[in-house]
Formats: structure tokens, C-alpha cells, sequence
């Protein structure tokens, strides 16, 4: 008695279909081809990987690589014995790329045997259904290599063309012993997404699925045969798989979603798309995911205290400081943010008003003043400073003064704007040591009136994730830092003018 289909099952097989009519449609050939053109054209596109790709899958490659791209494919290619880690960004297409190049050495008979690895089989047999819908149903790649599927040997998770390629999808923790293909032990084993935040989150779990790695995945491979190994994922976690495989790769490919000048690193994706993206989820998240740089939370600033603020008038002054985040370090240039925030000290208590933290022009960074300055609205005495230290001279000089000149004649005023050329010590003992005691005896307080800015919460993150490496961005916590003292620095002043002053008088009254 024939099985009924559930609901899901109905479904499956609805977009399965689907999906063979979309790459049957995105693959015409040429039906006029003499066998003579047709072998010609092969051995051409052989020859060109990226060529390769673009022909019999343009369903999917819709996007000039970049240059990290071609390398990878060719340290691939042509190593027939390799061990290569892709901690490829999201949105860096690692899974696509690594199935072009993978499909391109079975259909040439350079792979045999493929044993696709994942967290789950359930998102093993997923990874690998585009392999099998392409051999199913691209037209180009039966047209050039001949029908692919062999009748009883086409299952889903585990099949093997009319040619003698074959792939299997597992589960960690599942056997993969007895992975051949006929004489043809594992040649390419490919790890994707082979890491959950979960169990990243316990050592013990971690060591157990490593072991089963190296201890049953890996022994699949002919020790004295040729063999490719391909992780594809992102470091989420210190710990992790994708992390013990850096120290074992023949070469390790770090991949961020911006590079180390901060810009994108394939063209595919916009800055104007990447910061949307970002504003999107949480800097933890950003980091883990597109920048390779698991970070924990609360290691230093546990948590951020927010309350009303006094009365502008109240402060004995304010100030405004900004810092425009020009870097010379590679380290941290690609996630620098520009920062402007006002803030005021009263009751020896620093309370953070308002202020902005992003990446964006050096032009709205200006406006960035003009805007504080209406948010005043001459309540009080404001000192605003932007950071000119060493390492930024003469960006100052020859980028925002003539800016700032703009700006004047844009907002119809003027803003008095002091370059701060503090020679500032290291970063994190200066955050550490000065804001740190405030904000964990509470008085290091955030306006609770602007708990809904952006900007504002972007700065709460970078202080909750701020660590002694800072490896994540803490330019808006310096910023704090910098306008911290400078107020220190005017209350000082200010008190050294009062006992020269009553000094004076009380000499005066001598004589």
C-alpha cells in the first residue's frame, strides 16, 4: 500500500520542482553546436575557472568575484592534497563558490568522492541539494557531460552519477565509515556550517565533536592518495571547529565583510547595504558574523546605567568632543566610527547627553557639532573639541578645517571648535581606568531621554563590549574618555583662577 504524502512532504517536492524548472530555464544551449564547436568550447571553459562558473551556473553567478575569490579557487584547483579554512564573512558567497569548485573537479574527473559535513544531516542534505539539482536538471551540464542521474543511486543526501562522482551528506556525530565509492575512498571532504552557537558555548562539546573530526571523519581520506579538505564558516566562537581547523589549514583564509582599509570587500555588497545590515541586529552579533570576532559581553562595563539628566543650565559647563576616527591601525580601522557627544559633570557625576556614533562622511561628521549646538540652544557654555593627536596630524589641518568653513556659511553661525592635542596613552587602561569605577558605582549616567537614539545605543554596546584586547570598536567609549578629562581639565583650570583670584584679593585688602 502506497504511503500518503503529509502536507510538508507535498511542499518539498512542490519546490523541488520548482527549483529544476528555474535551472532549466537559466541554462539554454546552443542546439545548432557542431560536436566539433561544442568540444572546442569545453576545453575552453576547462581551462578558465571563473569561465567555468559563469557558463553553467548562471543562476547563481550573478556578481564579478573579487580577487579573494580567484585566489581561493585556484589554491583549490590546483592543490590535489590541501587543507583550507574559509572563515568567509556572511554575504561572501563561501558555500556557492566552494559547490562551483567542487562540481567542476567531479564533472572532470578530478574528485571522485564527495562527503559533505554539517552541524545536523537535516542541514547537510540541504547544503547539498543544489549539487544534485544542478545535475538533475542544468541543461548545460548534461548538454556538455552527459545525463548524470543513475538509477538507483539517487537518493536524497547520498547519490552518484552515470559518470562515478558521487556525494553524501552526514551529521556530526554520525558514522561517515564506509564512505566509498566503489574503489574510490573520500577525496574531498567538505565542512560547512559545522559550528552552532550552542554548543560553542560548552567546551566539552566542542573537544567531543573535534575528536570525532580527526578521529572518524578525517581517517575516510587514502593517507596515500589525493585528497582536499574545505571548511567553510565563520569564527563564532574562541573555541570552536572553524578555529582548531585554522591551526591545522595549509592556509587559512580570513574573509570580513569590510577589509583593512574598511571598506567592502566585494562590490556585491554597497557600504550604504552593509551599514543598513549592521544597524539591523546588535554589535556582538556584527562582529561574530561578519567580522570573525566572537566577542563576550559585560567582561568590564556590565551594564550601562540610564537616568534623567539635570537642567543644561544646571552644568557648569558642557562638552562637546569628537573624535573622527582616522586610524593607522589596520586592526581596528575597518570597524572605526566617527563619534560626537556632549556631555557635563555635576554631583561628580558624568552624565552623557547626547551624541552621535556612526560611520559616515567626514562632512556629517561637521554637522554633527551644528547639531548639538541647536540641541543646547545656548542653555549653557559649551567646549567643543575634536581629538588631533599625532598619529592624525595633518588630517585635521587639511580635511575639516576648510569643512568647517563650509559648514559656517551652511548653518548660517559659527561653531568655536578647540583640536585637543592630547598625547593619549593606551586606549583601554585609559577607558578602564577612568570610566570604569564611575559607571560601576552608577555614576556614569546615560540621558534616559534619549534611550531610543541609535546613537546612543550604539555607544552602550561598544562600552559592554569592551575588553583589554578591544577587539571589538570602542572609538565612541573613547570619545567619553576624551571628553571626560578635557572637563576635568576645565574644572582644574577653573579652580586654579578662583585661588589666584581670592589669593589676590586677600593680598589687596593686606596692603
Amino acid at each position: 500500500m502506497r504511503k500518503r504524502l503529509t502536507a510538508s512532504e507535498k511542499d518539498a517536492i512542490r519546490l523541488w520542482e520548482e527549483d529544476l524548472k528555474s535551472l532549466r530555464e537559466s541554462t539554454p544551449i546552443d542546439d545548432n553546436e557542431s560536436h566539433g564547436e561544442k568540444l572546442k568550447r569545453i576545453a575552453r571553459l576547462e581551462a578558465d575557472d571563473e569561465a567555468w562558473f559563469k557558463y553553467y551556473f548562471p543562476l547563481y553567478y550573478k556578481s564579478d568575484p573579487a580577487l579573494f575569490h580567484k585566489k581561493a579557487t585556484k589554491r583549490i584547483m590546483k592543490n590535489k592534497r590541501w587543507y583550507e579554512v574559509r572563515a568567509w564573512s556572511r554575504e561572501l558567497a563561501k558555500t556557492t563558490r566552494t559547490m562551483f569548485e567542487n562540481m567542476k573537479l567531479a564533472l572532470t574527473g578530478e574528485v571522485r568522492n564527495t562527503l559533505l559535513i554539517s552541524n545536523s544531516e537535516s542541514n547537510a542534505k540541504r547544503l547539498l541539494l543544489p549539487v544534485r539539482a544542478n545535475l538533475e536538471g542544468n541543461q548545460r551540464i548534461i548538454n556538455d557531460y552527459g545525463t548524470q542521474q543513475k538509477p538507483g543511486s539517487w537518493e536524497d543526501g547520498e547519490f552518484t552519477t552515470k559518470g562515478g562522482a558521487s556525494w553524501r551528506a552526514i551529521g556530526a556525530g554520525q558514522s561517515p565509515r564506509g564512505t566509498r565509492n566503489e574503489a574510490w575512498r573520500t577525496d574531498f571532504l567538505w565542512f560547512d556550517d559545522i559550528d552552532t552557537d550552542e554548543e560553542t558555548r560548552n567546551p566539552d562539546r566542542i573537544k567531543i565533536k573535534w575528536e570525532w573530526i580527526e578521529q572518524a571523519v578525517i581517517p575516510t581520506l587514502s593517507v596515500s592518495g589525493d585528497y582536499r579538505i574545505l571548511f567553510c564558516g565563520n569564527i563564532i566562537a574562541k573555541d570552536c571547529c572553524i578555529s582548531r581547523a585554522i591551526k591545522k589549514a595549509d592556509f587559512p583564509d580570513i574573509i570580513n565583510i569590510r577589509d583593512k582599509n574598511g571598506m567592502s570587500s566585494w562590490a556585491k555588497n554597497s557600504e550604504q547595504d552593509i551599514d543598513r545590515f549592521l544597524s539591523l541586529i546588535s554589535t556582538a552579533s556584527g562582529q561574530k558574523e561578519f567580522f570573525n570576532n566572537p566577542i563576550s559581553e559585560g567582561d568590564i562595563f556590565k551594564e550601562i546605567t540610564w537616568g534623567a539628566v539635570p537642567p543644561l543650565e544646571k552644568f557648569p559647563f558642557l562638552v562637546n568632543y569628537s573624535d573622527p576616527a582616522p586610524s593607522n591601525n589596520t586592526k581596528t580601522k575597518a570597524n572605526s566610527f566617527k563619534s560626537n557627544f556632549l556631555v557635563g559633570i555635576l554631583d561628580f557625576k558624568l552624565y552623557v547627553i547626547t551624541g552621535y556614533l556612526d560611520r559616515v562622511t567626514n562632512s556629517d561628521f561637521v554637522d554633527w557639532f551644528y547639531f548639538i549646538d541647536s540641541y543646547v540652544k545656548g542653555k549653557n557654555q559649551v567646549y567643543s573639541f575634536i581629538e588631533n593627536n599625532k598619529l592624525q596630524d595633518p588630517f585635521y589641518q587639511q580635511v575639516f578645517k576648510p569643512l568647517f568653513a563650509t559648514a559656517r556659511d551652511k548653518f548660517k553661525k559659527n561653531v568655536n571648535i578647540s583640536p585637543d592635542p592630547r598625547p593619549k596613552p593606551d586606549k583601554y587602561a585609559r577607558i578602564e581606568g577612568n570610566l570604569e569605577p564611575l559607571n560601576r558605582e552608577g555614576r556614569m549616567i546615560f540621558n534616559i531621554a534619549e534611550k531610543d537614539n541609535p546613537h546612543m545605543q550604539r555607544l552602550e554596546d561598544q562600552f559592554k563590549l569592551i575588553t583589554p584586547q578591544l577587539s571589538a570598536p570602542a572609538d565612541g567609549a573613547d570619545c567619553i574618555e576624551g571628553a571626560y578629562f578635557i572637563f576635568n581639565e576645565k574644572l582644574s583650570s577653573l579652580a586654579q583662577d578662583s585661588i589666584k583670584t581670592f589669593s589676590k584679593q586677600n593680598n589687596s585688602k593686606r596692603i
